[in-house]
């Protein structure tokens, strides 16, 4: 029951203190056997990063915390590869000579415990109970602020709102007249370990595509989304239903010209602007996604297969699906309702095409599937519209998030990483 607390109030913490663009997981991971003394001392490091150690001791704290949360079917390798990624971060931020103080760390643990209806003490107290040390808690915060410091200083002032964004964020609502569409190709190319250099090669080949049909027929070879059987051509889409982080690019853009290579979690995409259209209806700008995501592992397997295969042929609504997951690991299937800034680009990616019941099986994890399914689509009614400023501010993060997204994955891929 203790458990319960963290699943309502702290998986939202956890998406704004360290946001799934700024999970990545990729990179070249060394294995090698690991000495019997490591494996008896919990305080004898397991993993190396760049020559700093990991204990089995912070593993098994971080992968109670990520239980808590009831956010993964394997919190012991979310753990680790969460962990190799603070390391990476803060070495980025030791060079970059940036520094946490205590009294930031004890105000972010407050803003993270916030977001749960909990003071700091009470957080504490709530995990500690599950066994999860404070220095845990305050290791996990002090990685994240430290990040956002490196990501801030980098990009301080590089960030340009083009005139059609600003325009577009800061219009009121009366004077935007009808809704603003895009038409929109795709092309996602998975980035699994070892491959990275391949799929960027490939998604370069694409940006540079000068054609409609040329960017085609490449989606139609390469890439991993259910429309690429169309040369990655989407339908109209209202530009509050893509993505906030790819609609701030998208607008950016003249028609018939292409995104640069945009790092996404395990995957690499590129768009293309066929043509906008500002004539169409009126949309309000929130929305919120009821979604299920069912992970099949072993897809490369004959049986994973047949599960794929079953489900695509039977699931007909959300619902369905915890049939289907009868009798196993209930962490495989997990059903979430956001707003549309709060989900995983991968999968906001997927839902922004998707009508209520229609499934996407584009995304892999590892070797596994996962299959998305978006259970509805609902539109809140407005309390208030936000400051232009705050709109600008909007649209410059979720391109900073982009960059920030890119350079982990940068530092992973570069990163001696030895087991």
């Amino acid at each position: 029951m203790r458990a319960s607390l963290f699943v309502l109030g702290v998986t939202t913490a956890l998406t704004t203190i360290l946001t799934p663009a700024l999970m990545a997981t990729t990179g070249a991971i060394m294995l090698h056997a690991r000495p019997a003394a490591a494996q008896s001392n919990p305080f004898a490091p397991v993993i190396s990063v760049n020559g700093l150690g990991i204990t089995r001791f912070e593993i098994d704290q971080r992968a109670k915390m990520v239980s808590l949360l009831g956010r993964s079917p394997d919190p012991v390798a979310e753990a680790e590869s969460d962990l190799i990624d603070d390391r990476l971060r803060m070495s980025a931020a030791k060079s970059a000579g940036i520094e946490v103080s205590r009294e930031a760390v004890t105000q972010g643990m407050a803003e993270f415990a916030g977001r749960a209806n909990m003071t700091a003490e009470q957080f504490l107290a709530a995990i500690g109970a599950e066994g999860v040390e404070p220095q845990t808690f305050r290791d996990f915060v002090e990685a994240g602020i430290a990040w956002r410091e490196v990501i801030r200083a980098k990009y301080a002032g590089k960030v340009n709102i083009s005139e059609t964004e600003a325009a577009f964020a800061s219009a009121p609502e009366a004077e935007r007249g009808k809704g603003t569409r895009l038409l929109m190709q795709e092309f996602i190319i998975p980035t699994p370990p070892g491959r990275e250099a391949e799929a960027a090669a490939i998604a370069e080949r694409v940006s540079a595509a000068d054609s409609e049909a040329s960017f085609g027929a490449l989606a139609r070879e390469y890439s991993a989304t259910a429309s690429r059987d169309a040369g990655g051509r989407l339908p109209w889409k209202a530009i509050n239903d893509v993505p906030p982080s790819l609609r701030a690019v998208m607008l950016g853009l003249t028609p018939g010209s292409n995104t640069e290579p945009l790092n996404i979690p395990n995957a690499i995409a590129v768009f293309r602007l066929r043509g906008i259209d500002e004539e169409g209806p009126q949309e309000a700008d929130e929305q919120i996604l009821d979604y299920a995501e069912y992970l099949i592992p072993s897809i490369d397997t004959e049986a994973g297969q047949i599960a794929l295969a079953r489900v695509q042929a039977n699931a007909q609504t959300c619902d369905d699906l915890y049939a289907f997951n009868k009798g196993q690991d209930a962490a495989l299937l997990t059903r979430e309702t956001r707003s549309l800034p709060e989900i995983p680009t991968d999968v906001a990616l997927q839902l922004a095409q998707m009508d209520s019941n229609e499934i996407s099986t584009a995304i892999r994890r590892g070797g596994n599937s996962v299959v998305v399914m978006l259970c509805a689509r609902t539109r809140p009614e407005a309390e208030g519209a936000p400051s232009s400023e705050a709109l600008r501010d909007r649209i410059a993060n979720a391109r900073v998030g982009q960059f920030a997204e890119g350079d982990l994955a940068d530092l992973r891929a570069n990163a001696v990483i030895i087991r």
